[in-house]
């Protein structure tokens, strides 16, 4: 463990609740250092009374004692409005996204101004990050207060397993966005009909290092397959794929249509998409709730037909330590707009993120975000309510 996880356990609290502790810090500092102003105004006044006596004749000091008294009581009042505290501060909150070149990232920018617009009190700032694995780390060293994370390596690490096991992550789900299924696409001539057709056969399980290639190795160890791994950037794979020096290669979808590199290895090549069987998907769906199983309609590329395969969520997810209020201005926000959202990722357009959340979450609901649920009258599942 490093030395800074280790401080930051033994104090117990999250950036978010560090920020808000050094803000009250500084606002009692203050009001510290106003309230010092009034007693020396106090002081001063009293003084110039003391002086104004000695210095008029006595005559003088049974009049003007009135007028003076108004006048150290005016400057009382006077520093005491100087004093009174300004409107609340707000409260800073720190998003981490993904890289810069990133759709995804522009989707961020507008989830921060939604909340700067929407949510009293709240102001946000998106951070460059490298996306889920990274987010969840600096979530549990506080650096940011929410993030973006796919839901299986969320549910990884709450769970502690996988990448985190050992050790769980305190983390909550805030809602899902958007659903990436993991598509099979292989050429039509290569004689592959099912995932069982791939044994021995070349092909790459999803570009070396990414969600893609850990999510299919783990989908195929679960279901009892194999295939001859192959490595590869996805320029590499599109290249051997069309020149036929591999049979097909595991992509995430764009919804529910395949993404640009699929579409570029169609406009030379026959390609065919494999879906799960019944079989299949029921035990992915009992043996991995980290992901889900999703059903494509046809027409996801020219001539495919419906099929269903495995995904997972993209989502926001915060620190349980988040006060259930902010998390609940920041979900309403969210759930409240029409348009923001669809116009920085327009596979959003007539998206219901609401149920996308209930349908696709893998990890329990922050007590802010359940409370909104709660007010549409949603049912929760239960793998999305706290112990």
């Amino acid at each position: 463990m490093a030395r800074g996880e280790f401080r930051r356990q033994k104090r117990g609290k999250s950036g978010f609740q560090q920020r808000q502790h050094s803000r009250m810090i500084n606002e009692a500092c203050g009001v510290a250092f106003l309230a010092s102003i009034i007693c020396k105004l106090s002081v001063i006044a009293a003084n110039i009374t003391f002086i104004t006596c000695i210095l008029r004749p006595r005559w003088a000091i049974y009049h003007s004692r009135e007028d003076t008294m108004k006048q150290t009581l005016a400057a009382l009042l006077g520093a005491t409005l100087f004093a009174a505290p300004v409107s609340a501060q707000e409260t800073d909150l720190l998003i981490g996204s993904t890289s810069a070149s990133s759709s995804h990232y522009g989707y961020f920018v507008a989830v921060g101004q939604l909340i700067n617009d929407n949510a009293e009190g709240l102001k946000a700032s998106v951070v460059e990050t490298g996306a889920t694995m990274d987010n969840i780390r600096r979530m549990e060293r506080g650096q940011v207060d929410l993030g973006l994370v796919t839901t299986h390596n969320m549910q990884h690490a709450v769970t502690g397993t996988n990448a985190f096991e050992g050790k769980p992550q305190d983390l909550r789900l805030l809602w899902v966005y958007t659903v990436a299924p993991q598509n099979v696409v292989v050429r039509a001539d290569a004689g592959v009909n099912s995932l069982a057709d791939l044994q021995g056969k070349r092909f790459n399980p999803g570009i070396k290092g990414g969600s893609t290639e850990a999510t299919t190795e783990a989908v195929f160890t679960t279901l009892g397959l194999s295939a001859d791994y192959v490595r590869g950037s996805t320029t590499d794979i599109v290249g051997a794929v069309k020149d036929n020096r591999l049979v097909g290669y595991v992509k995430s979808g764009s919804g529910q249509k395949v993404d640009g590199s699929t579409m570029d290895i169609a406009v030379t090549t026959d390609i065919s998409v494999i879906g799960l069987t019944p079989e299949q998907a029921d035990t992915l769906r009992t043996e991995m709730p980290d992901i889900s199983v999703v059903d494509i309609p046809a027409g996801a590329a020219e001539g495919i037909p419906a099929f269903s395969t495995w995904a997972f969520g993209v989502g926001v997810a915060a620190p349980s330590t988040m006060d259930d209020e902010t998390a609940y201005q920041i979900v309403s926000a969210i759930m409240n707009d029409d348009s923001a959202q669809a116009n920085a990722l327009a596979s959003l357009k007539g998206a219901d993120l609401a149920q996308m959340t209930l349908d696709y979450g893998t990890a329990p609901l922050h007590p802010g975000a359940v409370r909104w649920f709660e007010e549409q009258g949603m049912d929760i599942p239960a793998k999305l309510k706290a112990d």
